[in-house]
């Protein structure tokens, strides 16, 4: 009897306990905070969860192949690529991972926009020796490697910051594009760099945008030049043999940063398509004459450039179809025509039927002025034009056929101190009389990009690149022993040059 008891008691208690601890637990689940689609400004962005602030996220994975030059994007137009030997890459490659980050939200004075785009890049690069064999029968590298041990063989990877930038009440504040350049910069229908505009690279800037509506805009803006916006200054006085063998007229005598450059901008985007006209002031600052504050300076000298661009959509050969056309002028401000991207020393080795000449090389320089020690600096000339034409054959398919030229000048004074350092320092034959640093640089080509499906392409896109060098017919120049580039001391007719150019990309968009 005792036992029965104890037993009631004992599950009596254990019910108690287990109701005592169910009425602890919550009657219901708390409700999860799902993601939120943000439709205010397109699609893809979600609210940031506890917060009233969108936020979307994208990019590109892309893989390139270029055959036939040493840089993915350029032409074989100097160093290693021009000179054109066993030395030069018969193909480059390059894979890149690229994040944007874009963030917007609605407060009483506008809309707060940020927005950046990160990249790591890694680029197969290419050898850096000589090529020539000791003695000893070891390899005589001259290159570094800075992606490690592998002797000579240069590689890298690279982080980079394409864009990062605030955008409030019409003021925008970090790294975004240029203001002069167009939505298209370089690439009019093309991958390849061309020149006839300013380039695509974002740059520092503060810089304000007044909304008149109906797609039209004027902007205003100070930009940083240190990065992009200066070419050469060169004191002839300190040309050398090796420079200008290179296609450097001169020592590069740049001085610090003392006014970023002032950029001016008007614009129509409509649905029929875009008109934009661009100004901007370039201030060019040189060093000193020599290796000290005592040798003196030249003083400063402010250049300017000047753009108009037309892109038409929807043309009547197709939907989607386009042209875009870009044309340029400058003055002592050279970037915004042969941009940053390019090369702007070119030295192309080719053929020769001139006797006692070993090769010919194409040979020029840009720069946005030029100087010798004593004397101010006399400002370069440049003008040039891009255009490219996209046809769509269907929803899979679109062809494209692309150009550009672009043209240097520079003026009497400072030909004449190009071409003493030429005809004292490289024994150029034809002498004065048959000198002219000016040239000419012209790309054209096609483009064809299959989309089997929705944001992955295929490409693949032939160009044709001409230098147009402008020293007189058979003129010759004795040049040095260059052993990063295998080319022996010895008389090079100074000629024309062209270069033939694949490129292959896949791109997956997300």
């Amino acid at each position: 009897m005792k036992l029965t008891k104890s037993l009631i008691l004992g599950s009596a208690a254990m019910f108690a306990s287990a109701g005592g601890q169910a009425a602890d637990l919550p009657v219901k689940a708390k409700a999860i905070e799902y993601v939120k689609i943000c439709s205010l400004y397109g699609a893809g962005f979600y609210y940031i969860p506890g917060t009233d602030t969108c936020i979307k996220l994208g990019g590109y994975l892309r893989f390139d192949t270029a055959v036939g030059t040493n840089a993915v994007f350029d032409a074989r137009n100097s160093g290693l690529g021009g000179a054109n030997n066993r030395l030069s890459n018969y193909y480059t490659t390059l894979a890149r991972q690229q994040l944007n980050v874009d963030t917007r939200t609605a407060t009483e004075y506008g809309v707060v926009r940020t927005y950046a785009e990160f990249v790591f890049t890694w680029s197969t690069g290419g050898y850096g020796g000589s090529g020539t064999t000791a003695i000893n029968g070891s390899t005589a590298y001259n290159g570094s490697n800075p992606a490690g041990s592998g002797g000579g063989q240069i590689a890298a990877g690279r982080l980079g910051l394409y864009y990062a930038f605030i955008q409030f009440a019409g003021f925008t504040f970090g790294k975004a594009e240029s203001q002069f350049r167009t939505p298209w910069a370089e690439y009019p229908a093309n991958n390849i760099e061309l020149p006839g505009s300013a380039g695509w690279d974002p740059i520092n800037q503060v810089t304000y945008t007044a909304d008149f509506g109906q797609g039209i805009s004027a902007s205003f803006s100070a930009q940083d030049q240190v990065q992009a916006y200066t070419t050469n200054i060169w004191n002839v006085s300190g040309a050398t043999a090796a420079g200008l063998a290179a296609g450097a007229y001169g020592a590069n005598d740049i001085g610090g940063s003392r006014a970023p450059d002032l950029v001016a901008r008007v614009r129509v985007d409509q649905a029929w398509g875009l008109f934009q006209a661009s100004v901007a002031a370039h201030d060019n600052h040189p060093g000193y004459y020599g290796a000290d504050e005592a040798t003196g300076h030249p003083g400063d000298k402010w250049g300017w450039a000047g753009q108009l661009a037309l892109s038409v959509k929807n043309l009547p050969t197709g939907p989607g179809d386009t042209i875009n056309l870009t044309g340029v002028y400058t003055y002592g401000a050279s970037s915004y025509n042969f941009h940053d991207y390019m090369s702007r020393s070119f030295a192309m080795y080719g053929g020769t039927g001139l006797a006692g000449a070993y090769q010919s090389l194409g040979l020029g320089g840009v720069a946005d002025s030029v100087f010798v020690t004593g004397a101010g600096q006399q400002l370069t000339t440049t003008y040039g034009f891009n255009a490219g034409y996209t046809h769509n054959w269907d929803p899979y398919w679109n062809t494209s056929i692309f150009g550009a030229w672009a043209a240097v000048r520079y003026n009497n004074t400072a030909k004449g101190y190009i071409c003493g350092a030429m005809v004292a320092t490289i024994a150029l034959s034809s002498g004065a009389a048959g000198c002219n640093p000016d040239l000419n640089y012209a790309v054209v080509g096609t483009k064809t990009s299959w989309t089997p499906v929705k944001n992955l392409a295929f490409t693949a896109e032939l160009a044709y690149v001409m230098l147009d060098q402008k020293y007189a017919a058979g003129s010759t120049v004795t040049l040095p022993l260059q052993t990063v580039i295998a080319k022996p001391a010895a008389t090079y007719e100074l000629k024309d040059q062209n270069s033939l150019v694949l490129m292959l990309r896949a791109q997956r968009n997300f």
